[in-house]
């Protein structure tokens, strides 16, 4: 039995809710990129379409794995959130290496027609830029406010 219930850990609820905002990012590409710019692009070669088909299994998969993590386990133990904090880091830092190495494979972020700016900005890179801030705002309150409320004897089970 717990002395204490996870309704009285502090910020537990706003960094779940956070992070699964964050992790919705990961169902985004299945949505957008299943049309004639990617996956049924015919300029396309076979291999390149398994690939991206391939990718977006993985994104689902793990972006239900992740969002199990954040709901589905003991809020008394945090770790669970930790680890869906890895996957949801894993996939905001791929998507940085991808603009900053941008030029190296001969990328492009914005396709003319395809994408829209917001703020002047390419709307992937603003929607991460949003996605990785709110990241690092549930993160900064997992690790200095979540995370020690639940590491104290208090949220320790006791023995009856």
């Amino acid at each position: 039995m717990y002395e204490a219930y996870p309704e009285t850990i502090e910020g537990l609820t706003l960094v779940k809710v956070l992070l699964t905002v964050v992790a919705f990012e990961f169902f985004g590409p299945i949505k957008r990129d299943t049309d004639a710019t990617h996956l049924f692009n015919p300029e396309w070669v076979g291999h390149a379409r398994f690939h991206l088909v391939w990718q977006l299994g993985m994104m689902f998969f793990v972006g239900m794995m992740t969002l199990c993590l954040i709901w589905c386990t003991d809020p008394l133990r945090p770790m669970h959130l930790y680890l869906a904090s890895s996957l949801l880091a894993a996939n905001l830092l791929g998507f940085w290496a991808a603009v900053t190495m941008v030029k190296w494979y001969k990328g492009i972020i914005w396709v003319p027609l395809v994408h829209i700016k917001i703020l002047g900005v390419d709307e992937n890179v603003f929607v991460f830029s949003v996605l990785s801030l709110i990241f690092l705002i549930a993160l900064a309150v997992l690790v200095f406010y979540v995370g020690p409320q639940c590491a104290t004897d208090i949220y320790a089970p006791t023995l009856q």
